[in-house]
């Protein structure tokens, strides 16, 4: 099993290593989260530079992919050779999630259609302006696709896909182990509220 966290050039850290540290904390054979980028090294909106784990092409066959923020979106966004590449992507056979301007990018490759979003506020005018309706909250998914907004609701994006893989027993216990001592409880309840209602196999047991 592979996830993949799409980071580019000037990539917001918190979006795509929160990510990898919750979802890092299911161990399972086969199975392995990757920074994946369109270069050898990319470097964040803070100077922090990492090093490619896998590619894009790699991300577009992976079982789960998260397309991470970053200051240079809209520039991603027009840049056809990243673009084409990324038309590889598939909910039909994989979960695709986007954080905060990572919806611009699900937007521009019509993977939106008829589908609200979340996203930063930074973000919000574009992504309307690319047709999605921007919904006032930190989650939202339909289907295979989901979407975030602000860069703390990055571990309820993980969360979704550990519950979407790995079920909701697995991604309760990666949450517990990141949260804040003297807040687990807390924090976990209200992570639970902001994605039971989009996992399928709740919504299915409750009717």
């Amino acid at each position: 099993m592979h996830i993949a966290i799409l980071t580019f050039e000037g990539y917001n850290e918190l979006d795509s290593l929160i990510a990898l540290g919750v979802l890092n904390r299911v161990k399972t054979d086969g199975r392995r989260v990757s920074i994946a980028t369109p270069s050898p090294k990319v470097t964040s909106m803070n100077g922090v530079t990492i090093e490619q784990m896998s590619t894009l092409e790699e991300a577009c066959a992976a079982d789960a992919v998260i397309v991470g923020s970053g200051i240079a979106t809209r520039e991603v966004v027009e840049d056809e050779a990243i673009m084409s590449v990324l038309r590889g992507l598939d909910p039909a056979r994989q979960l695709i999630a986007a954080q905060c301007s990572g919806a611009l990018v699900l937007a521009r490759l019509g993977l939106l259609r008829d589908i609200p979003a979340c996203t930063d506020l930074t973000t919000k005018p574009w992504v309307v302006a690319a047709g999605v309706e921007v919904l006032n909250q930190p989650f939202y998914a339909r289907g295979n696709i989901a979407t975030a907004g602000g860069c703390l609701a990055s571990p309820y994006l993980a969360a979704w896909i550990i519950a979407r893989l790995e079920g909701h027993d697995a991604a309760e216990s990666a949450l517990h182990y990141v949260a804040p001592v003297g807040e687990k409880e807390e924090y976990v309840e209200r992570a639970r509220g902001a994605i039971t209602p989009y996992l399928p196999a709740l919504a299915t047991a409750t009717a």
